[in-house]
């Protein structure tokens, strides 16, 4: 199904839209470095019939059917989405203090966000606070299935141009330059409360990254759910991630 689009800076993007409360902040769900809307594979409609919250989720430029990028992405541009892209597509939506519902990349967007504008509230999955070794490894596994297995197959779709979803993400996170990323200075003024959520066996990072969130953030109401699985914890433990945000937003 077609979604509609909605004009950022540097082209326009889908999004999904439901209608919820209009006396409670509604949700804005930021995807993974590989995802879109549809990749949240309905979370996002299981976490808005369960709050009745309006709940919009969106593709990030390069993602699902959105517009590609107007250039390749660099080192900064986590950053960028959260301080141009994410402000724009607020406005243009009317989300005001919204709760952000990151994945991944989306949960490192979601923090930076949050350390700069007025949210109610934040929920991180699997969030990137800086570079691990283990992370750049399973990266590079990624590749080594993008290129010699059926990841492109995969996600060709998904996305309306693959290779440029994959090296968007890829190649930054193995940038040398990279190798110093860390968003600890970034989000210590965050005074939001936080769920934090974390596989174990996840091959894109450990649970330093939330420990480094609860250790640095000025907010005082952190909560960090720890769960056996790997990268995407809101779909192997679906129920159980979604029951953890209603109960986190209950009053927020």
């Amino acid at each position: 199904m077609q979604l509609p689009t909605v004009e950022v800076p540097g082209g326009r993007v889908e999004y999904a839209d439901i209608p919820g409360r209009p006396d409670l902040p509604p949700l804005l769900f930021l995807h993974e470095g590989l995802g879109s809307v549809g990749l949240w594979r309905g979370f996002h409609e299981d976490v808005a019939a369960a709050t009745g919250r309006r709940t919009v989720a969106y593709s990030r430029l390069g993602h699902g059917w959105s517009d590609l990028p107007p250039a390749k992405r660099t080192t900064t541009f986590m950053h960028e989405e959260a301080r141009t892209v994410v402000p724009a597509l607020r406005e243009a939506l009317g989300l005001e203090r919204p709760a952000l519902i990151g994945h991944s990349d989306g949960a490192s967007i979601a923090l930076l966000h949050a350390a700069i504008a007025d949210v109610s509230a934040l929920v991180v999955i699997a969030p990137h606070v800086f570079v691990e070794e283990v992370g750049l490894a399973g990266i590079a596994q990624a590749r080594a299935e993008f290129e010699e297995g059926d990841l492109r197959r995969r996600m060709a779709r998904h996305h309306r141009d693959p290779d440029v979803t994959f090296a968007n993400w890829c190649d930054v996170w193995q940038d040398p330059a990279f190798r110093d990323w860390d968003l600890r200075p970034d989000i210590a003024a965050i005074t939001c409360p936080i769920l934090a959520v974390q596989g174990t066996e996840d091959r894109y990072g450990t649970v330093a990254h939330v420990e480094a969130i609860r250790d640095t953030v000025r907010s005082t109401d952190v909560e960090l759910l720890i769960l056996g699985g790997g990268h995407a914890p809101h779909l192997e433990h679906r129920e159980r991630v979604r029951d953890a945000i209603v109960a986190r937003l209950d009053g927020r």
